[in-house]
């Protein structure tokens, strides 16, 4: 077991560090991902060798079809560079070895993670990661500590130890969702009664609740347009649904999935930035073009000559024509930034090694065939994250089912207009997330007896 807890400590402590090098979104931080990855794979080899139980099986078949889609996805990035389809032979090789990489971590999560004590633990430090994040971007933000500052100047809002707030908020919005779904998971079987809601703050899920409130105050601070409507749209859709979905405690139910919209937001966060990431969605709108035009007496007056959104839409209207071009094989992974420079218009001057959408940039880098089996990863994952919440088995898996699907829905909201799976911190904990819908409901309870109460209950 020495070399099981090895890996355990590894796959946690490589989901915090992520975050800290910028993201990963180096060279030098994404080559440490993969050795890291590639040894923590090794040792669990050598444990599987030296223990061959059925039991460590388990989580492993359960996300099988997850994991053999991941690898169908990165059979197809090989035969892209293989077959000279790539446009970008560097790259592709670059996002082949993270590629690998992601659907490695997704094998160890599913394969070692499978007990409840140990899935509390990848939840725990997840939601301990993300509160992390969110307290020093906004220290950096409100006090004058430049000297700690890793990155770039976040000018004034939260960005933490990304270079892009953005992904900050991406990153957020699943440790936010790790956080609620931890909270529901550990709610009490018994009837609700009103002077139980000041458990909320004073009983002993506050820890909880205080990570989630430091979490949504950067995510507000971020003043990310998109990850704060990606957040609060999963946040009201999934609570809706798993309100819904679940007859007892209803009331106790909603009430805890509404205190992080009400205390948080519309108390809390209107100290630390609401108005002006309000601001921000009403600015969304168009940037007006305005030219200079002289009249027959010689005075002139500003005329709009053109109104657009901003320039990230632009990326994606004249990457369509390129995403045509390739539908089925497509141009090589990470491919987007050396074959996109000869669509855009006069009107685009900027290099853009993105697509601004995370969907668009698979669809042109992977074609067709390479988006089917990501796409269908996703499906399945955010499939097995609903499972529990129909099934209704346990308190435990309904919970921990609804908080990886929120943080699938949110990060998937976003992707529509950024490129967090671009990112490898984002990325793999996105992978991690969708771990995490598969192991809701295949984990065990470890050496524990099994209490067996028929309906919505704590058991199994």
């Amino acid at each position: 077991m020495t070399l099981e807890r090895a890996v355990i400590a590894g796959v946690l402590a490589l989901l915090v560090w992520l975050p800290l090098p910028l993201a990963g979104n180096r060279p030098w931080s994404a080559a440490l991902l993969v050795m890291a990855v590639g040894g923590l794979l090794l040792l669990w080899g050598l444990q599987v060798l030296r223990d061959r139980s059925p039991r460590r099986w388990r989580g492993l078949r359960a996300g099988g079809v997850g994991l053999a889609l991941l690898v169908a996805a990165q059979a197809w990035v090989a035969v892209q560079i293989g077959t000279g389809l790539t446009r970008d032979s560097g790259a592709s090789v670059e996002y082949l070895a993270l590629g690998l990489a992601y659907t490695g971590l997704f094998a160890l999560l599913v394969g070692v993670f499978t007990t409840r004590k140990r899935l509390n633990w990848l939840l725990g430090v997840l939601v301990v990661s993300g509160t992390l994040q969110a307290f020093y971007g906004a220290l950096m933000v409100l006090t004058d500590l430049q000297w700690l500052q890793i990155g770039p100047d976040s000018g004034g809002v939260v960005s933490g130890t990304f270079v892009n707030r953005n992904h900050l908020a991406g990153y957020l919005e699943m440790t936010l969702a790790c956080g609620i779904g931890l909270m529901l998971a550990l709610r009490e079987d018994r009837d609700f009664r009103w002077h139980h809601l000041a458990e909320l703050l004073i009983g002993p899920k506050a820890r909880i609740r205080l990570a989630l409130i430091i979490m949504v105050i950067a995510l507000v601070m971020s003043h990310s347009r998109m990850g704060n409507t990606a957040f609060f749209s999963s946040l009201i859709v999934m609570g809706g649904l798993f309100t819904l979905v679940t007859p007892t405690h209803r009331t106790r139910n909603a009430l805890i999935l509404v205190s992080v919209l009400v205390i948080d937001v519309l108390v809390i966060s209107q100290w630390f930035g609401l108005e002006e990431l309000q601001q921000r969605l009403a600015d969304t709108q168009f940037e007006d073009e305005v030219a200079l035009v002289e009249e027959a007496d010689g005075a002139t007056r500003e005329v709009v000559v053109r109104r657009e959104n901003v320039n990230r839409d632009d990326v994606a209207v004249y990457a369509w024509p390129q995403l045509l071009e390739r539908p089925w094989q497509g141009y090589g992974a990470g491919s987007f930034e050396t074959t996109f420079q000869r669509f855009p218009g006069r009107d685009v001057t900027g290099l853009y090694d993105h697509a601004h959408n995370d969907f668009l940039q698979f669809a042109i880098e992977y074609g067709g065939v390479g988006v089917l089996p990501l796409a269908g990863f996703v499906v399945f994952a955010f499939y097995r994250a609903l499972t529990p919440v129909w099934q209704r088995r346990s308190l435990y898996r309904s919970g921990v089912g609804v908080g990886a699907a929120m943080g699938i829905l949110a990060l998937m909201i976003h992707s529509a207009a950024d490129f967090n799976l671009q990112i490898p911190a984002n990325a793999a904990t996105f992978v991690t997330l969708c771990a995490i819908a598969v192991l809701a409901n295949a984990h065990h309870r470890g050496n524990r007896r099994r209490v067996r109460v028929a309906g919505d209950d704590g058991s199994a």
